[in-house]
């Protein structure tokens, strides 16, 4: 731009020859290396690239959550080119540019990278279905008005990274993970001012489906002015929750149901009435066990803690960043532009 033109000559050995990449669209170059570039960016750039927690374990036939690497690479300008290829069969890497409306919830078979492109990637009106799907990424899409829930990840689905994503305005759910769903990880999203956030399991008389299953890790989410289920959880063991900051999240923070086992660790919660349900169950729902530990409440109720839970070391390991620094740490990593 601007620019003169650059000088080439001869051959070049080609870097895929000793690893695999993913070149982003030069024109959103600019926007994306001056989000992500300099000081305070090394939580984006060194720990949200990789996946981990649950989603990085070695499970069920799956070394970890690898998406549509080996795929070819396209991009999805259009409602139709977007539904053609979440549908195919075989590893894609789809890059969403623009605004993309959808309606109702629309299924994604396995082997999926789903990627924005810049900071303007945007699915609106309808969320994405996993059923008995695996191996899917979805990064970088700002999620809007999803007239069910936005991310819906079910039916024994398992190994998908949701990362880095931005929800808001979903009738029913933003991220719900059910029905024997599990080994996903969902990290470094900004859920602003959502109602139903994250709910994992899918009701009370699914105990025969669910237990056994639901093992998920949420880590360094933003819950920036939301109202319920950050998560609300049934039967999974473990739920992993730590390093997130809730900020005035109206009804409760983590609410821990039907004997799940949940970890609450390393959380930062500002002005949170309720941080944490257990013993006492929530609605309807029976108790579940919750152990909370290294979190940091400002202007915040007492975490309601109960029973012993399995430790997610037994699966994989991680590092819990200083409670103190969460909300700095989160406010900067989170949301789109940060890939």
């Amino acid at each position: 731009m601007n620019s003169g033109a650059p000088e080439t000559a001869g051959t070049v050995t080609e870097p895929r020859t000793y690893y695999q990449y993913t070149v982003d669209n030069p024109a959103d170059v600019p926007a994306i290396v001056r989000a992500g570039a300099g000081v305070g960016r090394v939580a984006t750039t060194m720990v949200a690239n990789t996946v981990d927690g649950f989603a990085g374990v070695n499970a069920l036939g799956q070394n970890g959550t690898t998406g549509g690497v080996g795929g070819r690479t396209v991009t999805a300008t259009t409602t139709d080119q977007l539904l053609d290829y979440i549908d195919t069969v075989g590893p894609l890497v789809i890059q969403v540019s623009g605004r993309i409306a959808i309606t109702s919830k629309q299924g994604v078979r396995p082997n999926k990278t789903i990627i924005g492109l810049g900071t303007t990637a945007e699915i609106t009106g309808g969320g994405l279905d996993f059923y008995r799907s695996y191996n899917v990424i979805v990064r970088n899409i700002r999620f809007t008005n999803a007239e069910d829930d936005a991310v819906n990840v079910g039916q024994n689905s398992h190994h998908i990274w949701i990362d880095h994503n931005e929800f808001s305005g979903a009738v029913d759910g933003s991220v719900d993970i059910v029905r024997g769903a599990e080994y996903v990880t969902v990290s470094w999203n900004w859920f602003r001012g959502t109602d139903k956030t994250m709910l994992i399991g899918h009701s009370d008389a699914n105990a025969s489906e669910d237990t056994g299953h639901l093992k998920v890790t949420i880590h360094h989410n933003y819950f920036d002015g939301s109202t319920q289920r950050h998560p609300r959880v049934r039967f999974g063991d473990p739920v992993h929750v730590y390093n997130n900051y809730f900020r005035a999240t109206s009804a409760y923070g983590v609410a821990s149901t039907m004997n799940a086992g949940v970890l609450v660790e390393g959380n930062y919660f500002e002005n949170v009435p309720f941080p944490c349900y257990s013993a006492s169950g929530y609605a309807e729902s029976g108790p579940g066990r919750l152990v909370a530990r290294d979190n940091v409440f400002t202007g915040s109720g007492p975490c309601e803690v109960a029973g012993t839970v399995t430790e997610p070391r037994t699966y994989y390991s991680y590092t819990v960043d200083s409670p103190a620094g969460v909300p700095a740490t989160v406010r900067a990593g989170v949301g789109l532009g940060k890939v």
